[in-house]
């Protein structure tokens, strides 16, 4: 293997490790956060299976599939979404847990994107060839 290829085999394993990192760290965060640390209500633990999509996810991004890490990517938008809303509105603890949801969304999604971006373009480029 030349220089350029092994980079590339290694930034791609680093772009598949943050989003598998953070993928987690945002499961764990949803259920800690709407279990223990500032659940909205106490006792209310239904905001906690906001981590049962994300969940559904983890086994396709543990086997990097390109297709679990394009759809994941679209799905934690909304969870960065939720993070700011929160993040702006939310009082105590639960303001700096929010911009934490939002910070992991964000790297999950362009972890993801970096990864799949390369797989991609190559498909793009084989399209083409085989079209002309």
């Amino acid at each position: 293997m030349n220089a350029p290829a092994v980079t590339r085999s290694r930034s791609h394993a680093a772009f598949a490790f943050g989003a598998l990192a953070s993928l987690v760290a945002l499961i764990v965060l949803a259920l800690v956060w709407e279990l223990w640390l500032a659940p909205l209500r106490p006792g209310a633990w239904a905001l906690a299976l906001k981590a049962l999509p994300l969940a559904c996810a983890l086994p396709g991004v543990v086997r990097k599939s390109l297709y679990t890490l394009q759809w994941a990517s679209m799905l934690v938008l909304l969870y960065f979404a939720e993070g700011v809303v929160r993040g702006m509105t939310d009082m105590g603890l639960s303001a700096p847990l929010a911009w934490l949801e939002a910070l992991l969304a964000l790297a999950f999604f362009v972890c993801a994107l970096a990864y799949v971006a390369p797989f991609k373009r190559e498909a793009r480029l084989n399209a083409r060839a085989k079209k002309g």
